[in-house]
């Protein structure tokens, strides 16, 4: 089982300058495979010849044969694991199971995250200390700001350069048996724009993802976003000036805490699903399309449906936990969970309700049985039904 574990970093002077350096030096790595990725493809169609079609491998000798003088001051595994993030992204592309992901393109220093990635790191003393390279005389482990929280065979480090400082994603190799959960508690979970609603002991819950103080940092974004597309019309050609430089850290900074608010609400809210049940039901969405609608697009983004799917997952799995997707299809909020009558045509509920028969965006009217309830109550029910049947 792979965990991993995100800790902030405290490097001295001399490591962040080591730190920009692999920065450069990966994103550089990458633009050059990338190029020479495409030159065999475009060679291997040219001679009509599928043998020299590019593999990482063949791409990966490429560079080190080529190496410069210079490179050989730097980490070997730098350039090794940037080739291997470009064969994934080759192979994500391709990969008719995620239809929407991107064609690998070459990385602007403008706007690509600072980061980088090594295998050869280790923890000593509660410090991080990554591969010296050839030939280095100062080098020093990293200060770390807590200890790691599992016990395992470090894998990869990831160094990232956020808004607030460095930070270090230590993935590892964990030995631990999960033991499956009778299954006895079930539960369905509704997502809504701005909610979860789902079922406990005590009866209905009902957990907030659009907090006052994430509205607040959501009016303070949209200033700065219009402070930097003013300086941007104003003078086109030389707008990075101190001030935009300075307007451009204060909107990271936000975007940071928009970020670290909703995946502490995240964490705390399906922490609290796997411990307490033992198999939780949720809807697969297609956010994608769901996404498209303009009136509706920022609020579901917003709403973090596709984070709160991954997180479920893998903390399912980790727990023991039976993890039910509801097919995308399925008319949870359609379907009357009492007699199980589903409407359709002109009867369906939209987002503004029923006009037809005057009920409103959040009430369920039975035309069939006569029930009444809540919309999200009676798509929670009817989830936990899917879970029971399937």
């Amino acid at each position: 089982m792979i965990k991993t574990h995100k800790i902030k970093l405290y490097p001295n002077a001399t490591m962040r300058r080591a730190f920009q350096l692999l920065f450069d030096y990966r994103r550089y790595c990458y633009n050059l495979a990338l190029e020479s990725w495409n030159g065999m493809y475009d060679e291997s169609l040219f001679m009509d010849d599928k043998s020299l079609r590019p593999n990482e491998r063949k791409v990966r000798n490429e560079l080190v044969n080529n190496k410069q003088d210079w490179q050989y001051r730097l980490s070997a595994r730098v350039l090794q694991l940037a080739v291997h993030d470009l064969a994934q992204g080759w192979q994500n592309f391709f990969n008719p199971q995620m239809p929407n992901h991107r064609q690998p393109r070459f990385k602007s220093k403008k706007r690509s995250r600072n980061t980088f990635t090594t295998d050869r790191a280790r923890v000593v003393n509660k410090k991080l200390r990554i591969d010296r390279p050839r030939g280095c005389t100062s080098w020093y482990d990293i200060r770390m700001a807590e200890s790691v929280r599992w016990i395992g065979q470090l894998k990869t480090a990831i160094v990232v350069e956020e808004a607030d400082g460095y930070y270090v994603a230590l993935a590892g190799e964990v030995d631990e048996s999960v033991a499956v959960k009778a299954g006895h508690t079930v539960t369905g979970v509704d997502a809504n724009i701005a909610r979860f609603d789902y079922r406990d002991a005590t009866g209905y819950q009902s957990v907030s993802t659009m907090s006052a103080k994430l509205l607040r940092l959501y009016d303070r974004i949209t200033h700065y976003q219009r402070l930097l597309a003013r300086k941007r019309v104003a003078n086109p050609s030389n707008f990075r000036s101190q001030n935009y430089r300075a307007t451009r850290a204060k909107l990271q900074r936000d975007y940071q805490k928009v970020t670290r608010i909703q995946m502490d609400l995240l964490h705390k809210f399906t922490h609290q699903l796997v411990q307490t049940n033992d198999v939780i039901v949720i809807e697969d969405l297609d956010n994608l399309h769901m996404h498209m609608n303009k009136r509706l697009a920022k609020n579901l983004h917003r709403s973090l449906f596709g984070q709160f799917k991954v997180i479920m997952q893998y903390k399912c799995a980790w727990s023991g936990v039976k993890l039910v997707m509801v097919d995308r299809f399925y008319p949870s909020t359609q379907r009357c969970s009492q007699c199980s009558f589903v409407k359709t045509g002109a009867d369906r509920i939209a987002l503004e309700g029923n006009r037809r028969h005057h009920t409103g965006h959040d009430q369920y009217l039975c035309y069939q049985c006569g029930a009444s309830m809540r919309r999200d109550q009676n798509a929670v029910e009817n989830l936990i039904q899917y879970a029971m049947v399937n």
